[in-house]
């Protein structure tokens, strides 16, 4: 079999078994992925950048934001369900949330984001439900200190969601939007913690490790990060035992 066969032949397997899924900016790159064992089965992350995830458990796919600057979803798995934190565009996505919807698709949104994309459900901050037989709660994400000249928070407060997914003995926490709110600050029990980096809009390094420090996630990871350092983050909680991990999630 000569080489172009070869090639030929691996990225069929690759696009037939989905051990590659590409990257807008560079055909055939790979996204980062981690996964966890829970006491409920195998968790993947797959880190697509920005606010931008996958959650695979159970075999069931979860869109975390979708945004069509962090990647081709047309060539990304369909979504049995979709959490949307706020009605930002960049959250907020039209097309991209077109692409991978499904008729089936479960998808929980912010009020504000379900009043601006017209369909969904809404969840108000402390409301819970399940989706995917999986337990979600959406938490407050807003601004205290950042805000626009006009004096308005960038996020205020009630109008954006961070979400709370239990997976068996493991919770995963996707802020959202947010800064070191009291409600941060008072969770417990967060195995694996997905805080914002990015200024003006969400909090600095020092702000994650604030709020890091007071409900102690095992795993922290800066996410939405922009073009803040992320590694300050690991300086800031060397010796917390808080671990600290940075993906490709600008």
């Amino acid at each position: 079999m000569n080489q172009i066969a070869v090639l030929c032949v691996c990225a069929l397997a690759l696009s037939v078994f989905g051990f590659l899924w590409p990257n807008q900016a560079t055909a055939g790159q790979a996204f980062e992925e981690d996964v966890f064992a829970t006491s409920a089965g195998e968790l993947k992350i797959t880190f697509l950048g920005h606010g931008s995830l996958i959650l695979a458990f159970g075999g069931k796919i979860i869109h975390v934001d979708p945004y069509g600057k962090t990647a081709d979803y047309a060539a990304l798995p369909k979504a049995d369900a979709v959490l949307v934190t706020h009605e930002h565009q960049d959250h907020l996505d039209r097309a991209a949330l077109g692409t991978i919807l499904k008729p089936d698709t479960e998808l929980i949104l912010s009020r504000k984001s379900a009043e601006a994309y017209g369909k969904g459900t809404a969840l108000e901050n402390g409301e819970t439900t399940t989706v995917l037989g999986i337990p979600l709660r959406a938490v407050p994400a807003y601004n205290i200190i950042h805000k626009r000249d006009t004096g308005q928070p960038f996020h205020p407060k009630g109008e954006g969601n961070g979400y709370i997914l239990t997976f068996g003995d493991t919770t995963v926490y996707i802020a959202g939007d947010t800064e070191n709110t009291p409600e941060m600050k008072a969770l417990t029990g967060i195995t694996i913690a997905f805080l914002p980096m990015n200024l003006p809009y969400t909090m600095t390094p020092e702000m994650v490790a604030d709020a890091a420090r007071a409900f102690r996630p095992k795993i922290v990871y800066p996410y939405h990060y922009g073009r803040t350092d992320a590694r300050k983050l690991e300086e800031l909680l060397a010796g917390s035992g808080i671990e600290v991990r940075v993906r490709k999630m600008e």
